[in-house]
């Protein structure tokens, strides 16, 4: 029995002696292995410019008749029949409805004041305002002085512009790309680095803006009353690309 005991003593602690193994062994298998982070990739930021010249094709025009009377019912009708003819000079130049918007139709009241202050009475104020898109510039002095014949009194806002830029944007794009690559490569030249493959690209197109030149390059002669001369524009690309170094 003593034997017996013993040898079941034996067996127990033998038991519980693989038990602590295995469980050992599970936990150092569940731990995690830490590792030293990654350095983050070395980078070379540039952005090129690049730029396409146009010479406009569209005018915009804001056409406007201002009329003012002590009669609100006065000051529109006249406001009205003004208008009716600036409408009908401005088909004489074949002006698609499309391109003939009305952007303001306003009534509202003025105080009108003596020399000390005092209030004297009441103008009303009528505006009414059409946004043009004139398609043919050698017209546009013509359509000025005919607007202002016909009874226009308010002229503002005329701005050019190029209607289809699809050409001149991919022209601008690439040579603000080729002139990204070539900064990119004359600095990692100068650092003494190798450049790697491009990370990241952005891109951004500014509205065209006119060149002043004083040389009168560029643009459509005028030969009208009032003298017009579109000019030339410019439309600019920037890019900016991320490279990595090897």
């Amino acid at each position: 029995m003593r034997k017996l005991s013993l040898l079941s003593l034996f067996v127990l602690l033998c038991g519980a002696m693989l038990l602590s193994a295995c469980a050992g062994g599970q936990a150092f298998a569940q731990s995690p292995t830490t590792s030293a982070p990654e350095a983050p990739p070395r980078t070379l930021s540039v952005t090129g410019t690049g730029k396409s010249y146009l010479v406009p094709d569209i005018a915009y025009i804001y056409i406007g008749v201002h009329t003012e009377n002590a009669e609100a019912s006065k000051a529109v009708a006249e406001n009205t029949s003004r208008s009716q003819k600036v409408t009908e000079a401005l088909k004489q130049f074949n002006i698609a409805a499309k391109d003939i918007q009305t952007t303001n139709f306003s009534i509202y009241p003025q105080q009108q004041f003596d020399p000390q202050g005092k209030v004297t009475g009441i103008l009303y104020v009528v505006d009414n305002t059409v946004y043009v898109a004139l398609r043919d510039l050698t017209k546009i002095g013509n359509l000025l002085d005919a607007v202002v014949n016909a009874g226009a009194n308010t002229i503002s806002g005329i701005s050019f512009d190029v209607e289809n830029k699809t050409a001149a944007l991919a022209e601008a794009r690439a040579a603000a790309v080729a002139d990204a690559q070539k900064q990119a490569q004359e600095l990692a030249k100068a650092a003494g680095v190798t450049l790697g493959e491009i990370m990241s690209i952005s891109t951004y197109a500014s509205a065209p803006y006119p060149i002043y030149d004083r040389g009168g390059a560029g643009g459509v002669a005028m030969e009208a009353a009032v003298p017009i001369a579109p000019g030339q524009t410019v439309l600019q690309v920037d890019v900016s690309i991320t490279y990595t170094l090897k």
